[in-house]
């Protein structure tokens, strides 16, 4: 990974730069405000952010489906100069730990070929497209693979 990144849970102290990161990351689908907001407070979502040089490059947020065990990897970001340099698989890996799931799924844009890239190589294996899932008509592709699930004594 990249050198002094640091994983942090993240919380509602960090919702101006977790915006600005999404911002950055995100500019068609940025979550609003209050959106942000929630993930940052509402109990049971896994919420982390890296840390490096003083500032939040990243973050990544997770939530658990209780009817069928999956567990939901509902937002990624990584700024921009900090792609491709182990920072965002280690927020994966760090947030499918924590969410400690049979399984694991993933939505992304058809277009976001370096995410596909990520997400491949971390063994997810697209399963559904979902046609004109995005407000601009883009399709998502829909991802999933086997989670890690502690053993039960």
């Amino acid at each position: 990974m990249y050198p002094d990144v640091t994983i942090h849970e993240a919380s509602w102290r960090d919702l101006l730069s977790i915006r600005a990161l999404e911002q950055a990351c995100f500019e068609k689908d940025a979550w609003p405000l209050l959106d942000i907001l929630g993930v940052l407070t509402f109990p049971g979502v896994v919420r982390l952010k890296a840390f490096a040089s003083g500032n939040t490059i990243g973050f990544v947020a997770g939530d658990r489906i209780r009817k069928n065990s999956i567990g939901r990897i509902i937002t990624i970001a990584v700024l921009p100069q900090y792609r491709r340099k182990g920072v965002g698989r280690s927020l994966l890996l760090a947030a499918e730990d924590e969410l400690n799931t049979p399984a694991l799924q993933l939505v992304l844009r058809r277009s976001n070929s370096n995410a596909l890239y990520l997400y491949q190589k971390a063994a997810y294996r697209v399963v559904d497209t979902w046609p004109e899932y995005y407000k601009d008509g883009e399709d998502a592709i829909v991802m999933e693979k086997p989670g890690r699930t502690s053993p039960v004594l």
